[in-house]
């Protein structure tokens, strides 16, 4: 094999990363109102005070953190569930994990589109429902879409983000239970006992880690909130993109602001991530010296 194929088999990435640093610095750099394309050339923050005491902003940040935090917890709780049910009953390989990753692959646009299949009040539930007589009209099923409580954009994370949690959280806690979970058994702790005070307590921080993965996900996710939210108020991404596609282009920094603000807000969940798994590694290095 020739000595440069390994190089210019890395290039595609290189160049990805490249232009997504680029995209990052200028976004940054936009957001301090500085665009001399559109004659703004002086930094300034009043594009971030502005937006911050904003009442959309706000509003839309609260939507944002009620889908992430709302949804990251469901899933966690869930796939915890989902990842002890697999492994108590045998099914931590095979076929039931590889339908696990087939839900992972799924893209946020085809659930989206089968959650409004699905979910919608002319979909098939509903007409399921009125088939069978539960409801009278179509109309009478509950409304799980396009609502203020945002429960179809929860349910479509969940969706995706309790296969997730088992798939992160799965080999850990099966190997906890093969060795210590198995040890505590044979020494007369019931099953469930040994699960609540030793496997479980032990997948924690693979359980933690896919939490905070999830709820930085869906922090700054636009696909979802966009195809299955409500009018007003909006997600923060898409009330970004709002911003972003204003007919006054001057009205650009403002966009960019709210990008630099959940990208800030991202970027602390990501520290927060690291944190917690360099502790996790230092715990361990030291049972292992011990």
């Amino acid at each position: 094999m020739n000595k440069k194929t390994p190089y210019i088999l890395i290039m595609p990435i290189v160049l990805l990363g490249v232009l997504f640093i680029y995209g990052v610095i200028n976004g940054i750099v936009q957001s301090f109102g500085y665009i001399p394309a559109f004659n703004l050339r002086d930094f300034t923050l009043d594009y971030y005070i502005e937006v911050i005491k904003s009442p959309a902003f706000l509003d839309s940040l609260k939507v944002t953190l009620h889908i992430s935090l709302i949804s990251s917890i469901l899933a966690a709780v869930l796939g915890t569930i989902l990842t002890a049910a697999l492994v108590y009953t045998g099914h931590a390989e095979g076929k039931v994990l590889k339908v696990i990753k087939l839900a992972i692959l799924i893209p946020h646009t085809i659930v989206a589109l089968f959650s409004i299949s699905i979910l919608s009040q002319n979909g098939l539930l509903a007409r399921l429902f009125y088939k069978i007589g539960l409801i009278n009209v179509q109309s009478d099923f509950p409304l799980f879409l396009y609502t203020k409580n945002n429960l179809g954009i929860i349910l479509g994370y969940l969706w995706k983000e309790v296969p997730f949690v088992a798939y992160f959280s799965l080999s850990l806690m099966s190997s906890i239970n093969k060795t210590l979970g198995e040890a505590a058994e044979n020494l007369g702790a019931s099953r469930l006992k040994s699960f609540f005070h030793i496997t479980l307590p032990l997948s924690m921080p693979a359980i933690g880690k896919a939490f905070l993965i999830i709820l930085t996900f869906s922090f700054g996710a636009y696909d979802l909130p966009f195809l299955l939210g409500a009018t007003v108020p909006k997600a923060l991404p898409v009330q970004a993109h709002v911003e972003y596609i204003h007919p006054d282009l001057r009205h650009r920094p403002y966009a960019m602001a709210m990008n630099g603000l959940i990208l800030l807000i991202t970027w602390t969940m990501a520290g927060i991530y690291y944190l917690l798994s360099s502790r996790n590694r230092i715990k361990g290095d030291k049972h292992e010296g011990y």
